[in-house]
């Protein structure tokens, strides 16, 4: 019986060139990692499903669930080739984009996406490279976009492009993206990162065609999407604050509030929040990251945030393990904090006024005020742990479930220890295997008081409704316990 982590805020790594093959897999959960992104927009078929069937192959060696994310690629906007491969643009330069796919040179280039020249118009701003090469639309119609340099520089083959300033008419997903949904799902995928949402609806149109196969996770990267985050929100059953694109098309000091403003809505929407991007970059060339970059995870950790995320870091870098080990060290230090509860605390969750609602919010109370050394919860949709991590309790948050799919979803939530096991079918059954399982784990000893929550009819998703305390004996394991 594996024992829960020392930390409530779980450490999502990408997994990439260094950290493909099983050993290296395990040694990242040795050093914290609870969930891994496989990066879509990254290698081939055969590449990707190596990947997920790795980490299964720990997860079975280990007995933890661990949690698979499938990032797809979404529509990214790219700029054509160059004839010479790249070329400078000095400011105050004017240069063209267009749909012809000649190659480009130094006055323009083809950019292949006619839904582009519809939606920009004069003044509206594109971004190339990650920002680095900054222009003005001066005039567009169907096919040709006249533009002024603002930042000049070098422009090469296939960059990207960000269009801040508008809502571009594209689809949410691509025909890679459903190529990519439909692989990921195929092969056991837990959770779906849907990049570059605008809207509700693409969130609405990922989760018809997701089906209840895995969770969808809403990738926020575009202004647009700030301005709809309620309703995305709430279509969506997690969120990222994917800080890579949303800081190029921010303004750099914009970015930490709303990276507060949607950690803040997701916390009291009861929706998990991961943050990613940049987190320890320092770290793809070092073994130590730089202060500055330990204090941005610790303000994530501090703020309530249910995952922190590793990229390049762990897929590419030259420290992917130590990586994931600092994260760890941090996460456990901030946690450690006489002042990290209060913290948390600080944003409000009110209570829905639904019954599974207002039992999960008087357990908590419970468990604080007589002192419980744990929540313990069945369910089977996984609903009653996310309600419980809601709470942000200061003890971990023990989930029976007997969908494993639910145990690895949950791999993404706030203090949840998650473990297969046989379902219940009476109230004293439930209480006996709760008293087991929380020794097994070693969350409890005995003389310790556990809370416990439930619904009764059991196996029926959506009837939380009991809160009941037990004290245990440390004799429950007994043959004859």
């Amino acid at each position: 019986m594996f024992t829960p982590r020392a930390r409530r805020v779980k450490v999502l790594a990408t997994l990439g060139p260094a950290s493909a093959t099983v050993e290296r897999i395990g040694a990242l959960v040795a050093a914290g990692a609870d969930a891994f992104r496989v990066n879509m927009s990254h290698g081939d078929a055969r590449a990707r499903a190596s990947l997920i069937a790795n980490v299964r192959a720990v997860e079975a060696e280990i007995g933890r669930p661990l949690t698979v994310l499938a990032d797809l690629q979404g529509p990214k906007l790219r700029v054509g080739t160059f004839a010479a491969g790249r070329v400078s643009v000095e400011a105050g330069a004017t240069f063209t984009f267009d749909l012809d796919p000649t190659p480009g040179d130094a006055t323009r280039v083809g950019l292949p996406h006619r839904e582009l020249f519809a939606a920009l118009h004069p003044g509206a701003r594109l971004l190339v490279d990650d920002g680095k090469v900054v222009l003005r639309c001066e005039t567009v119609d169907a096919t040709t976009l006249t533009a002024s340099v603002v930042v000049g520089g070098t422009l090469s083959d296939h960059k990207g492009v960000n269009v801040p300033d508008v809502v571009v008419p594209l689809p949410a997903l691509t025909a890679k993206d459903r190529a990519d949904l439909d692989f990921a799902l195929d092969h056991g995928a837990d959770w779906i990162a849907l990049s570059f949402v605008q809207r509700p609806e693409d969130v609405a149109e990922a989760r018809a065609l997701i089906g209840g196969r895995a969770a969808l996770l809403a990738k926020i990267e575009k202004p647009a999407a700030l301005y709809r985050l309620p309703e995305i929100l709430e279509l969506a059953d997690a969120v990222m604050v994917a800080r890579g694109d949303l800081g190029v098309e921010l303004p750099p000091e914009e970015v930490p509030p709303a990276q507060k403003r949607i950690v803040a809505m997701a916390r009291a929407l009861g929706k998990p929040v991961v943050v990613a991007t940049q987190m320890l970059e320092s770290m793809i060339t070092s073994p130590t990251p730089t202060r500055a970059e330990v204090s941005d995870v610790a303000t994530a950790i501090y703020d309530g945030a249910d995952a922190v995320m590793l990229s390049a870091e762990s897929a590419a870098g030259a420290w992917p393990v130590e990586a994931v080990a600092m994260m760890d060290r941090v996460a456990r230090q901030v946690e450690a904090d006489p002042q990290y509860y209060g913290r948390v605390h600080f944003t409000e969750t009110a209570t829905a006024h639904t019954t599974a609602d207002a039992m999960s919010a008087a357990a908590a109370a419970i468990t604080r005020t007589i002192g419980a050394k744990a929540m313990v919860c069945f369910t089977l949709s996984g609903s009653t742990a996310r309600r419980a991590a809601r709470e942000r309790g200061a003890v971990p948050v023990l989930c029976l479930t007997p969908a494993r799919a639910t145990a690895r979803r949950l791999g993404l939530v706030w203090g949840v220890h998650a473990v297969v096991t046989r379902d219940v079918t009476g109230f004293e059954e439930m209480v006996a295997k709760s008293k087991r399982m929380a020794l097994r784990s070693e969350i409890a000893a005995g003389g310790d008081l556990l809370v416990l929550i439930a619904g009764v009819p059991f196996a029926t998703p959506g009837t939380t409704n009991v809160v009941h305390v037990v004290r245990l004996t440390g004799r429950e394991l007994d043959p004859v316990g």
